[in-house]
C-alpha cells in the first residue's frame, strides 16, 4: 500500500479557525466554476433561440472543456510565477471577463469565444484548488480537503440549474451570466484576504516551470477531433472522429512519456504503476458518469417527467457523489483501500440497473420506477464519491519529489479529458443505438439500454485498475 498521511484529521480540524477560511477560499473557486457549468447547460436552449447557432450548440461545451484543459495545464506555471493569491486572482479575472463576454454575446461566434475565455479561467481555478491543498494544509487534512473541494460539484448541481432555469424562464438568460460577476468579486476578496503571500512558503522554490505545449496541443486536438466527427450525421464519420481522437490522446501520452518537460508526473502514463493506476481510475470513473448528459432526455421522453423534475432527478448522481465523498473521507488504511475497489463496482452495478429501469421500468408503477431510478443514479454517483477522496489523496502522496504541483494540476486535466472523451463516445453509442433513427420512444429505449450497459464497463475496469493502487490490500 503506498504511503499516506499517518492519520486523518477531523472535519472540525479543517473547518475551524484559519483552516476554515482557507478551505472556503479554495472551494469557492471550484464552486464558481461548477455552478457556471450547470447554469450554462440550463440556459443554452434560450441562448440559441435568441442569437441562433443551433448547429454549434455542442461546441459551447467542447471549447469550454478544451480551454479548461489548457487552463489546468498552465496553472502550475502560474502558481510558481504569481504565488497562490496572485494565481487565483488572475484566474478569477479571466473567468469574470469570459462571463461578461457571454452576457454581452450577440452571435454564436461571440458566445463561443467568450466560453473559451471562461473555460480558461475556470479550468485554472479548478486546478489551483487541488494544487493549493498541498500548499496550505498539513497532510492529515488532505483527504477532508479533497472531499470538500470535490463536493462543490454536488452543491453546484443542486443550485446551478435553479439559477439558470429561473432566468431562462423569465426570458433574461443574460442575467444568469451577470450574476457570476459579483460572486467572482466576493471570491476575489476572500482570496486576497486569506491567501496571503506568506502562504506561498510551502511552494517549491526555483524557476517557474515551463508549459508542455506539445502535449496540451495533442490533447486539445484529440477532443476537437471527436467533436468534429460528431458534427456529421454519418455513423462512419462519427466513428472516425472518435478513433482519431483516441489516437491523438495516445500520441499525447506517448510523447509525454519521452519528453523532458512533462504534462503528467513521472510514472503517471504507466497504468502498471500505482500513480498511473490512480490517474487511469480518475479517467475511467469520469467516463462512466458522463452518461448523465442523456438522463434528462430519457426521463422526459420515456418517463414523462417535466424538464425541471428531470433536471433535479438527474442531480441525484452528483448528490450521491458529494454525499459519498463527504461520508467516506474519514477512513484510512485498509478501509480506504476497500473503498477504492468497492466504489467503482457500486457505480458499475448502478449503471447496469439503469440499463434495465430507464428503457421500460420493468413493468413497475411510475412512482416506484422514479424512486428506483433516483436511487440508481445516486448509487452511480456514490460509487465514485466513496473512493474519490482516497483516490486523489493517493495522487498527491504518490507524486514524485518535486512534482507535487504537476501531479495536482494533472488531476483536473485527466478529469476534463475523461469527461470530454466520455461525452463524445456517449453520443456515438446513443446515435448508433437509434436515439435519432428511428428516434422517439423506441429509439430512446434502445439508446438507454445500450448506453448504460456499455458504459458500466468503465467503472468496472476502474475497480480492476484500483488493485494496483492498493496492492491488493484487504
Amino acid at each position: 500500500m503506498p504511503r499516506e498521511p499517518s492519520f486523518t484529521a477531523s472535519w472540525g480540524d479543517l473547518l475551524r479557525g484559519r483552516n476554515g477560511l482557507l478551505a472556503l477560499a479554495l472551494t469557492g473557486g471550484v464552486a464558481l466554476h461548477a455552478i457556471n457549468v450547470h447554469i450554462v447547460t440550463t440556459v443554452l436552449p434560450s441562448v440559441v433561440r435568441d442569437i441562433g447557432g443551433l448547429d454549434w450548440y455542442a461546441w459551447n461545451t467542447t471549447l469550454f472543456v478544451v480551454a479548461s484543459i489548457v487552463g489546468a495545464a498552465v496553472s502550475v506555471r502560474l502558481l510558481a510565477l504569481l504565488g497562490p493569491r496572485g494565481a487565483c486572482m488572475a484566474a478569477l479575472a479571466v473567468f469574470a471577463l469570459g462571463s461578461a463576454g457571454c452576457a454581452l454575446a450577440m452571435s454564436m461566434p461571440w458566445m463561443l469565444a467568450s466560453r473559451s475565455v471562461q473555460g480558461l479561467g475556470g479550468g485554472t481555478l479548478a486546478a489551483l484548488s487541488y494544487a493549493l491543498i498541498r500548499v496550505v494544509f498539513a497532510p492529515p487534512l488532505w483527504p477532508r480537503a479533497v472531499a470538500l473541494v470535490s463536493g462543490m460539484w454536488g452543491v453546484a448541481t443542486l443550485c446551478g440549474p435553479a439559477v439558470g432555469g429561473l432566468f431562462a424562464q423569465a426570458g433574461h438568460w443574460r442575467w444568469a451570466f451577470w450574476t457570476l460577476l459579483p460572486i467572482a468579486l466576493l471570491q476575489g476578496l476572500l482570496v486576497a484576504a486569506q491567501l496571503r503571500p506568506a502562504s506561498a512558503s510551502a511552494s517549491p522554490a526555483g524557476a517557474a516551470p515551463r508549459t508542455p505545449v506539445p502535449q496540451i496541443a495533442l490533447l486539445a486536438a484529440s477532443v476537437l477531433a471527436v467533436a468534429a466527427g460528431s458534427l456529421s450525421a454519418a455513423l462512419a464519420w462519427q466513428g472516425a472522429g472518435v478513433a482519431a481522437g483516441i489516437a491523438l490522446g495516445a500520441a499525447a501520452i506517448a510523447y509525454d512519456r519521452r519528453a523532458s518537460l512533462r504534462l503528467l508526473p513521472a510514472g503517471a502514463t504507466a497504468p502498471g504503476t500505482p500513480l498511473g493506476a490512480a490517474y487511469a481510475s480518475v479517467a475511467l470513473l469520469l467516463v462512466g458518469t458522463t452518461t448523465e448528459i442523456f438522463v434528462p432526455y430519457f426521463l422526459q421522453t420515456l418517463h414523462g417527467h417535466t424538464p425541471l423534475a428531470a433536471g433535479y432527478l438527474t442531480a441525484a448522481m452528483a448528490g450521491g457523489w458529494s454525499l459519498g465523498s463527504l461520508l467516506s473521507s474519514g477512513h484510512g488504511g485498509a478501509g480506504a483501500a476497500r473503498l477504492l475497489r468497492a466504489g467503482p463496482m457500486l457505480c458499475a452495478a448502478s449503471l447496469l440497473v439503469l440499463a434495465v429501469l430507464m428503457p421500460a421500468g420493468a413493468g413497475l408503477a411510475p412512482d416506484t420506477r422514479t424512486l428506483l431510478c433516483g436511487l440508481a443514479l445516486a448509487g452511480a454517483g456514490a460509487g465514485v464519491g466513496i473512493g474519490w477522496p482516497h483516490l486523489l489523496t493517493q495522487v498527491l502522496t504518490l507524486a514524485p519529489s518535486g512534482e507535487g504541483g504537476t501531479a495536482s494540476a494533472a488531476i483536473t486535466t485527466v478529469q476534463l479529458y475523461g469527461m470530454a472523451i466520455g461525452a463524445a463516445v456517449a453520443g456515438l453509442v446513443a446515435n448508433a443505438a437509434g436515439i435519432t433513427s428511428p428516434g422517439g420512444t423506441a429509439g430512446a429505449q434502445s439508446a438507454a439500454a445500450w448506453l448504460f450497459a456499455s458504459f458500466a464497463m468503465a467503472p468496472a475496469l476502474a475497480a480492476v485498475v484500483a488493485r494496483r493502487i492498493t496492492g491488493g490490500a484487504h
